[in-house]
């Protein structure tokens, strides 16, 4: 039962770990980030995401940290109300998630 006990609880601290890897980039941060080129022009960006969905208006941005890559998001609302949910390496624009917002 101990044992069990231990592989449960080791478990959990595992999974926790892994929900606190990805970080919210400072504002600081991120104008060093894009200034020194390490990652794209936020305009660059929002045209990767904007290409997805055409006609669509930016409505929020974030810049995070996860497992030492930055991820751009960005929320969108295109022409029939819908939102998005777009996520990208910031460092080439690759898309890593497209799917609607609920």
């Amino acid at each position: 039962m101990k044992t069990l006990t231990a592989l449960c609880i080791s478990g959990a601290l595992l999974m926790g770990a892994g929900l606190v890897q990805a970080k919210d980039v400072s504002p600081a941060k991120t104008v060093e980030l894009s200034v020194s080129g390490t990652i794209l022009a936020f305009d660059k960006l929002d045209q990767a995401a904007l290409a997805l969905h055409p006609q669509a208006t930016v409505l929020d941005t974030e810049l995070e940290e996860s497992y030492g890559r930055y991820i751009y998001q960005v929320d969108l609302r295109d022409a029939q109300g819908q939102e998005w949910e777009v996520e990208m390496d910031a460092t080439t624009a690759e898309i890593l998630k497209n799917r609607q917002d609920d």
